[in-house]
Order: structure tokens, then C-alpha cells, then sequence
């Protein structure tokens, strides 16, 4: 297959164009998102420049030290986005979060890595750190989702899980039916895209894959890897991350504690 074709600067400002008709649109329906549209498309391609060079660095180089330090770096940065964005306390948060997206996030790239590609350095950075990326950002998403939508669940109906304590109920009984309710939240997206994954859409390793030359039968049974990886990761970095923050979330009487809430 042919390489792929390589994207100019000037090619690169044309695709900046299209950016254009989110814009009218904002302004014709009043959406009010012209400010983020423009500072998120700018945060992105200064984000990703950096990546790419910092790539080059990792790929040319290619320490386990420092495949693994840059996965934890990309871990922590996860942290302050998660917590930032479910509107919670960032100082009761930090901990819990940071282990449950790292053990979940090492348990399924390890998995991946050594017994699905058969590496024999599963640390080399072309798989690990890119794959390990991938895995996180929706782990991220998955959490944002989750964590969120448990503890503002449970806020919302505290009257309901009052009943359930005054009734016996345990804290992990009384709070089970809002973290059920939260993992289907998290992994709904994920799930929704695998049923319509091939038939309404490309998705994006597989695409890139082909651009890249390999042929169709093998993006496909990466795509098919990667996505139950994926599925495996968010669900278990959401229930991880759940369980680790409860156990600083409510008293000794099972009541949720109000400084969880950012201010």
C-alpha cells in the first residue's frame, strides 16, 4: 500500500477553516460556545505539537524508566482533569483517583502488551506509552462520568438513601444502586460505540492504521483488541475509583461529607 500522505502547513491552515462553521453556527442559535470552541482548538494543536516532539524523544530513546515516568505523568494531568471536571474537592480526591486510574490503566496495558501482542519489551514506548494513552483518555472520560454522577446522585437523593441507612442498610448497601447507576453512565458510550463500530463509523486506530499502510484485516483485529481493552479499563477504573474515594467520603455514620464538593 502507498505511504501516507504527508499534510502541509498551508494544507493544515485549510483544515483550521472548517472551524468556521461551528462558529456561525454559535452565532446564528445563540449557542454561546465561540470562546471555548476557539481556546480548545488552540489548546489542542499546541498540546499535540508538543506530544508529537516529545514523541520523537521517546521513540528515538526508548527507556522503560522513561516510557514509565511519562505514563505517570500523563496519569497525574488525568487526576487534575477528573477531578476538575466532576466539581469535586481535589485534596480529599488526589490519591484515590491517582491509584485507581493507575492500577487499572497497568493492569489492562500489561495485559495488552505481554499476553495479546506477545512483545518482547512490553515497555517500548511505541506501544506502551501510545496504547497507555489511548487506554487513559478514556478511562478519564469514563470517570468524569462516573464519579460525578455517583456522588451528585446520591446528593440529589439524600432523603431515599437516608431510608436505606435508617433501614440497616450498610454504606456499601445503601450506596450500591447509584454506583450501578454511575458504571452504566460511564461505560454507556463505550458500549453504544462497539454496537455500531464498522457499519456507521471508522474509528480512529483503525483509520490511522490504514493511512499507515497496514492492510485492513490487521487494523481491524487491533481495533477489535484495543476496544474491549478499553471497555476492561473504564469499567475498571470507574469502580476502582468509586471504592477508593468512599472510604473518605462519608462518616461514621455513613453520611456523605460536604467538603467533598469543590466550593
Amino acid at each position: 500500500m502507498e505511504p501516507t500522505t504527508d499534510i502541509s502547513l498551508f494544507s493544515l491552515a485549510m483544515a483550521y477553516l472548517l472551524i468556521f462553521f461551528p462558529i456561525i453556527l454559535s452565532y446564528i442559535f445563540n449557542l454561546k460556545i465561540t470562546r471555548d470552541t476557539l481556546i480548545s482548538t488552540i489548546r489542542m494543536s499546541i498540546q499535540l505539537f508538543i506530544m508529537s516532539l516529545i514523541l520523537v524523544y521517546l521513540f528515538q530513546f526508548d527507556y522503560t524508566w522513561l516510557n514509565i515516568g511519562w505514563l505517570f505523568f500523563m496519569i497525574s494531568f488525568a487526576v487534575f482533569r477528573v477531578i476538575g471536571s466532576s466539581g469535586l474537592n481535589f485534596k480529599r480526591f488526589i490519591w484515590p483517583v491517582f491509584f485507581a486510574l493507575a492500577i487499572s490503566n497497568f493492569i489492562v496495558l500489561f495485559y495488552f502488551d505481554f499476553i495479546i501482542l506477545r512483545l518482547d519489551d512490553i515497555f517500548t514506548a511505541r506501544y506502551f506509552v501510545v496504547l497507555g494513552g489511548m487506554l487513559l483518555g478514556n478511562a478519564l472520560t469514563g470517570d468524569i462520568i462516573g464519579i460525578s454522577n455517583f456522588y451528585k446522585d446520591i446528593e440529589r437523593n439524600k432523603q431515599r438513601y437516608f431510608f436505606a441507612l435508617g433501614n440497616g442498610a450498610t454504606v456499601y448497601e445503601a450506596t450500591l444502586p447509584y454506583l450501578r447507576n454511575a458504571l452504566i453512565s460511564a461505560l454507556r458510550p463505550t458500549i453504544a460505540s462497539m454496537a455500531t463500530v464498522g457499519i456507521v463509523y471508522l474509528p480512529g486506530m483503525m483509520t490511522g492504521q490504514i493511512l499507515g499502510g497496514a492492510s485492513p484485516q490487521t487494523a481491524i483485529k487491533y481495533q477489535i483488541a484495543i476496544y474491549v481493552a478499553i471497555l476492561t479499563s473504564v469499567s475498571l477504573s470507574v469502580t476502582l475509583t468509586i471504592l477508593f474515594t468512599m472510604k473518605s467520603s462519608f462518616d461514621e455514620y455513613g453520611i456523605l461529607r460536604q467538603d467533598i464538593f469543590k466550593k
